[in-house]
């Protein structure tokens, strides 16, 4: 029996896997984060930046067959999952975007997370 997938709608869910595991790759950031109980969830964030309606919403098509496919088996349990689109993901080669969602999978699974050490401060917060 496959795991029942639900989508998340709340911005608050979206913030809170931001606190997350954070796993980059070229086309996508894959964030997790436990969700105490829930279920696999998933939710998709393209940004303007990524280009117009038409490119976003193909982005967010691609992005929601490749978790789909993806959670039920490979899925951590009982976590949210968040993809994030980046410009290199928009005509990247839909198998090899499997593999790299198959590997940060792997190393959300392991614990493993990219350093923080390179992100960007936000704006607005000094130290």
């Amino acid at each position: 029996m496959t795991p029942v997938l639900s989508v998340l709608t709340k911005r608050a869910d979206f913030l809170a896997a931001n606190a997350g595991t954070r796993n980059a790759r070229a086309g996508f950031v894959l964030l997790t984060r436990p969700n105490g109980g829930e279920g696999i969830r998933f939710g998709i964030t393209v940004t303007k930046k990524i280009g117009n309606a038409v490119v976003r919403n193909r982005m967010k098509r691609r992005f929601r067959e490749l978790l789909r496919a993806a959670l039920p088996t490979a899925g951590l349990a009982d976590h949210d999952h968040v993809l994030i689109g980046r410009a290199g993901g928009v005509e990247r080669d839909f198998h090899l975007m499997a593999d790299e969602l198959a590997q940060a999978l792997d190393r959300a699974r392991e614990g493993r997370g990219d350093p923080s050490g390179g992100r960007r401060p936000r704006k607005g917060s000094r130290k």
